[in-house]
Parts: C-alpha cells; sequence; structure tokens
C-alpha cells in the first residue's frame, strides 16, 4: 500500500460512491491523502490497522444507529482503539435503546454498504436525516481517517476542514458527545 494526495488518476472499475466522495472533496477543495487496499477490505477495526500505519492517522470507528423505534438514526464518530457502549451513549442524546441499524437502512440513508460507514456518507442524506455525533477526542487530532463509501480505499483529512468545509456542505451539524468507553 502506498499513500497518494487526493483522487485516483484513473477512476476506471471503482463504485460511483466513491468517485461521487471525490469529486464532492475536490469542489470543496479539500485536502486528502488516499491509499487504496483492493485486496485487504478494511471492514472493522482489526483490518485498519495496516492501513492505520500507511495513512499515519487511526481511522475512526464509524457506527450507524438507531433508537428502537427505527425512527431515529445516528453516525457515531469515535476513536477506533475506544470501545463503544450504548448506555453511555443513550444517556447523552436522549434516546434509550440504542442498536445498530440495519444494512438496508445505511444503503437507503447513507448511500454505503456495512464496513463502508462513513462520514463520507452524509453526501447521500441531503435531507439530514442521519445525526451525526462526534466524541470528543476525534476532534482533538490534526487528521481523521475514514473510508471514501467503500470500504477498499481510505481517506487522510484535516480534521479542521472536515469540520469546517465538509460538514457546512453536506448540510450536516454534529453533537459532539464524550465517551469513555467504561
Amino acid at each position: 500500500m502506498e499513500l497518494y494526495k487526493g483522487r485516483p488518476l484513473d477512476c476506471s472499475g471503482r463504485l460511483e460512491r466513491e468517485i461521487r466522495t471525490y469529486d464532492f472533496l475536490d469542489k470543496l477543495g479539500m485536502s486528502y491523502w488516499r491509499t487504496d487496499h483492493p485486496d485487504m477490505p478494511a471492514g472493522n477495526m482489526e483490518a485498519c490497522e495496516l492501513v492505520d500505519a500507511v495513512l499515519g492517522v487511526l481511522i475512526c470507528k464509524n457506527l450507524f444507529l438507531c433508537n428502537r423505534q427505527r425512527t431515529s438514526f445516528y453516525l457515531l464518530l469515535m476513536p477506533g482503539d475506544k470501545p463503544f457502549k450504548t448506555k453511555e451513549l443513550s444517556s447523552q442524546i436522549n434516546s434509550a435503546r440504542l442498536s445498530f441499524g440495519s444494512g438496508e437502512e445505511m444503503e437507503e440513508l447513507l448511500g454505503t454498504s456495512p464496513g463502508s460507514a462513513s462520514v463520507m456518507g452524509l453526501i447521500n442524506d441531503p435531507g439530514g436525516r442521519v445525526r451525526l455525533l462526534v466524541d470528543e477526542d476525534v476532534l482533538k487530532e490534526e487528521y481523521f481517517g475514514c473510508h471514501p463509501c467503500i470500504n477498499t480505499s481510505s481517506l487522510k483529512l484535516l480534521t479542521k476542514e472536515l469540520v469546517e468545509k465538509f460538514l457546512p456542505a453536506v448540510g450536516h451539524e454534529m453533537t459532539v458527545v464524550h465517551l469513555v468507553g467504561e
């Protein structure tokens, strides 16, 4: 694996959702670096460890969650090495009984599939049906790692640009949460 600045020179064979992500980031003038790993999909945090080494940043854990009634949906961004406890988050967002959203719901709302959840999926949620939750520790880092809506490539972005350029452009605000993983 190698680290490249910006989008691939040749996008043939790549999914439209990935290309749309690069188009969006380029339109915003955002700085980003990319690594491709088609033979090693990074669908869980263990698989992301090699990718993290190439990017020089931990890929953020992205959890697609919903309430019991499946009427409220959330995308939680948190450090990849921090354990997730639903009870700890539920009290902060006033939503009891959080669970993971289904693959079908993720596809419908974020345009991504399980293992590829990413803040980049908010490009596909113009109606704002998914509420973005961000652990405060993610915001302390200079760089942010995620997938471009597919887990066979990974991105490194400036956290400041994610917050100041990307989120306003997709029309999503974030709710900062405090998770300790205990």
